[in-house]
């Protein structure tokens, strides 16, 4: 990527639950990034699961992050308007044929013959390919997969240097259109990270394991591939990631200034003291553009 290319930045939280610990460190994270670099920083809400979502975590995230001092610049961008986009992507894969029907559940998968095969760390499942040349006699389609090879993804961190993924051997063919009708993840964070022009992502280390596949899909659909920076994720006593699933408490933006420094403390830059988030993000700020966040991994 050219370095001189304006720097777009986002954050883009899933609205499972309000904005926690974990989130506020990867939402600052972005954030100083953008401005060390004097960049734009955008605000995207992955609103795509409606099932998962919890009433008005949408509305509470992005007020959270007002009163913690987080500027976006631009409108907000929520997926949930977005079915056109995802749907002309995903029509351009299936006419190149890169896409396919699958029938299999999630148990078929499991009791596969690659039963056993999962990803390190994720658990997540290999698929074996039992659709891959046709489903079943007399089954229908539940989902759409995007076919993978064996050739090699690699891509860069720019703290931690390159990774070099197989993704047939990782995840295998994975799924585009959910067995429920809804987008996939993976497809809608590329089209729309093309979309509004996101040269550096910068996100925690649990998404580590999906940018082979976002990778993947810009090179099919011929987008640019953003520089990626993955920063550490905060874990509750049991070791696991902080999520509304695991009870992660909400940040009280009453206490914003005290939030805003423990984030900062766990991303390795001590503590500002400042007494409002507005005195707080000018000296923060200072600190990330003279971290090793920064600097570039040999």
């Amino acid at each position: 990527m050219n370095r001189r290319e304006p720097y777009v930045g986002r954050f883009a939280p899933s609205p499972t639950g309000p904005l926690h610990a974990g989130s506020l460190v990867a939402a600052m994270a972005s954030y100083l990034d953008a401005r060390a670099h004097r960049g734009r920083w955008l605000l995207r809400i992955e609103d795509l699961d409606p099932p998962r979502e919890a009433p008005g975590a949408s509305a509470a995230i992005v007020d959270a992050l007002a009163r913690l001092g987080f500027g976006h610049d631009g409108e907000i961008l929520y997926q949930s308007t977005r079915d056109a986009a995802y749907r002309a992507a995903f029509e351009r894969l299936q006419a190149a044929g890169h896409v396919y029907p699958c029938a299999c559940t999630r148990r078929e998968v499991a009791d596969s013959a690659l039963h056993g095969a999962r990803r390190p760390r994720s658990g997540e499942l290999v698929y074996p390919g039992t659709c891959r040349h046709g489903m079943p006699a007399g089954r229908q389609a539940r989902a759409w997969r995007v076919r993978v090879d064996a050739a090699p993804i690699a891509w860069r961190d720019r703290h931690a240097g390159t990774s070099t993924e197989r993704l047939d051997e990782t995840v295998g063919d994975f799924v585009l259109r959910r067995a429920d009708g809804l987008w996939a993840y993976q497809l809608a964070v590329v089209v729309d990270d093309a979309y509004q022009g996101v040269t550096d992502v910068v996100r925690g280390a649990d998404l580590r394991d999906s940018t082979a596949r976002q990778v993947h899909l810009q090179r099919l659909l011929g987008l640019p591939t953003p520089r990626y920076l993955h920063v550490p994720v905060v874990l509750d006593a049991h070791g696991e990631k902080l999520s509304k699933q695991t009870g992660a408490a909400a940040v009280d933006p009453r206490r914003g200034a005290q939030a805003l420094d423990t984030a900062l403390a766990f991303l390795g830059l001590g503590q500002v003291g400042a007494a409002t988030p507005n005195a707080f993000w000018a000296e923060a700020t200072a600190r990330w553009a003279s971290s090793p966040w920064m600097s570039e991994s040999s």
